[in-house]
């Protein structure tokens, strides 16, 4: 399923992105981010729907420029302009997510938000994790993409990310990874 929704993105965008409408671009992003707010179809895999502006256009552009590695969305945005990559971000924070987090684990919920209340993820993420300026929204993302990330972060693989989450992750292990995974994919957007 991944590799044909990138083979989608690849063919959408193939002939060159500086040639291509924002609707083409949207419809190519949409195969593997989801649309008009849905969840993510792959794996590891963000929503991009309800993102602050500000996070998905910097975040653009360093997958861009090659100082953030995507390896899914290699090339796919070469040659597109700063200004269609603002236009991206703006259409994707204007989506409402319509998150679909799977069963809740009381337990697992309960030590996710002891460890988000602990570490104060609140500080930058804000109270209700909506995200802000160049903070995510991490309420109602993926758990899986969630936990994915947050172990990028702890092994020093989230390059081109801000550095400040792997040391606010430091010294936390796997099961405290997902229990923090866990609580936020539950929270509502």
């Amino acid at each position: 399923m991944r590799r044909a929704l990138t083979l989608l993105s690849i063919a959408l965008l193939a002939g060159g992105a500086a040639g291509q409408s924002l609707d083409e671009r949207l419809t190519a992003c949409a195969a593997c981010h989801g649309a008009g707010g849905a969840p993510a179809p792959l794996a590891n895999t963000p929503t991009l729907a309800g993102q602050p502006p500000l996070f998905l256009e910097n975040s653009l552009v360093m997958i861009r420029e090659g100082l953030r590695d995507v390896p899914a969305m290699k090339g796919l945005l070469d040659g597109v302009s700063d200004a269609d990559l603002s236009a991206m971000a703006k259409h994707f924070a204007a989506q409402t997510l319509q998150p679909q987090p799977g069963p809740r684990d009381a337990a697992l919920f309960a030590r996710g938000q002891q460890l988000a209340d602990g570490n104060r993820c609140a500080s930058c993420h804000l109270p209700s994790y909506a995200g802000r300026e160049q903070m995510p929204r991490l309420a109602g993302q993926r758990e899986d993409y969630l936990l994915h990330s947050m172990r990028q972060f702890l092994n020093g693989q989230a390059t081109g990310r801000d550095t400040i989450m792997a040391a606010s992750l430091h010294g936390l292990k796997d099961e405290d990874l997902r229990a923090l995974a866990h609580h936020l994919s539950q929270l509502a957007p």
